[in-house]
């Protein structure tokens, strides 16, 4: 089994960001565990060279378990919310995220998050994290396809979220993984391409399935 750390970097249990590795969660493949971090509003204020609190025990306890971790986070003021960047600033200072593979998950348009991003792939790289740039994905999403349990019900999410998630299992199994069989760059829509498929051919992700509507 992997496991897989799901981190968001907005405080607000209904914000589209949280809503997003939530359904993370839900429809996560079998062959992976996941949990969604709920304690960002509860971490005290990073201090260095202080008796890390209790809150932030639980989290290193969490990062360590961890084979992976997945952040999705909004931007305020042109960079990550203080919260979040709180939380990697006590994992940064404990060495956890040191050779730990970690991608990003956006859920907004182009533009709308570039400064946020480049810092938690910033703060990431001083922790020596292995950021799995196969794994960070873009996919707009509007607060409408979030139902009343509090999950993504766009199906376009569904198919990301699967895509990711084998990412991060292929680099569990692999110290350097190869190049998988689809392509997603970090500041566009996920690029999909068959292996061995001439130009415009169906779509085959990690799972084999067909392509959904939105990729053709």
């Amino acid at each position: 089994m992997t496991s897989v750390l799901l981190v968001p970097g907005s405080t607000r249990d209904g914000a589209l960001h949280t809503a997003a590795l939530r359904t993370a969660a839900r429809f996560a493949p079998p062959e992976i565990t996941t949990r969604l971090y709920d304690g960002l509003r509860a971490l005290p204020a990073f201090a260095p060279g202080e008796e890390p609190p209790a809150e932030v025990v639980r989290l290193r306890a969490l990062v360590v378990e961890a084979d992976a971790i997945l952040f999705s986070t909004p931007e305020y003021a042109g960079s990550l919310p203080g919260s979040l960047k709180n939380l990697l600033d006590w994992l940064v200072d404990g060495g956890d995220l040191e050779g730990k593979p970690a991608a990003w998950l956006s859920v907004v348009g182009p533009g709308r998050d570039d400064g946020a991003r480049a810092a938690l792939e910033s703060v990431l790289g001083h922790g020596n994290a292995r950021l799995m740039e196969a794994g960070c994905v873009r996919l707009p999403l509007e607060m409408a396809s979030v139902d009343e349990a509090g999950f993504v019900t766009d199906e376009r999410l569904h198919v990301a979220l699967g895509d990711i998630l084998h990412v991060l299992i292929e680099a569990m199994v692999e110290a350097q993984p190869r190049q998988p069989s689809w392509q997603v760059h970090s500041s566009v829509y996920p690029v999909v391409a068959q292996r061995g498929a001439r130009p415009g051919s169906a779509y085959a992700g990690p799972s084999g399935q067909s392509a959904p509507d939105w990729l053709t």
